[in-house]
């Protein structure tokens, strides 16, 4: 029987690896009534699953499995490194060609209308020149030009925060991927993003 290792915790769900799976799984909230509990969990897992089946046809995602476990999404293992972790050890060269190819998944998954939701290197696998998008429990079905600049908004956040030294050079690398896929398109999430950030800033 393969052995469990847990590979992250958080407030909905525990992820682990069993062999070459990846299981993800909701957690009850006990706060909530147990009929109501079990049907959150299994509308939030039928929707993810939905949304992540729907980004693995477009851009590197790994491809959830038919299950008739509750609650569970179960997909492939990516043996890749985590780019939280990696992106800052990489040649300089190689950081903007990964961070290129960010920009053109994420704009290929935009004009599909997908939102990521949590965007950040922390839901990003690279493993043979690949960009692999995973997590996407916050994820949703939107063509608001406003979502989607919030999404792009938070990646430029997180960049900032996890890879500061060189992250504006970074950011205009995904920011030329994904203008490079639908020009007119981004133009617009940009200026929205601009926006967004402007609403930020007179709240402080």
């Amino acid at each position: 029987m393969t052995e469990k290792q847990i590979i992250g915790m958080g407030a909905e769900a525990t992820v682990y690896r069993e062999g070459d799976k990846v299981i993800k799984e909701r957690i009850p909230k006990g706060y909530r009534h147990e009929d109501l509990d079990k049907k959150i969990i299994k509308r939030r897992t039928k929707a993810e699953t939905k949304i992540m089946k729907r980004a693995s046809e477009i851009v590197p995602v790994p491809c959830p499995e038919e299950t008739k476990e509750e609650g569970k999404i179960i997909m492939p293992y990516i043996d890749g490194d985590k780019l939280a972790d990696s992106l800052d050890f990489y040649d300089f060269e190689e950081q903007e060609m990964i961070m290129f190819k960010i920009g053109q998944s994420i704009a290929k998954l935009h004009d599909r209308d997908i939102i990521h939701g949590d965007l950040t290197t922390s839901n990003m696998i690279y493993k043979d020149k690949k960009v692999y998008i995973i997590d996407f429990g916050l994820g949703f079905q939107n063509g608001k030009y406003e979502d989607k600049g919030v999404d792009i908004h938070l990646l430029k956040q997180a960049l900032e925060a996890k890879h500061f030294r060189d992250w504006q050079t970074l950011f205009q690398e995904f920011e030329v991927g994904y203008r490079s896929v639908h020009p007119a398109e981004a133009q617009k999430v940009f200026e929205r993003m601009k926006a967004i950030e402007k609403r930020g800033r007179y709240k402080h």
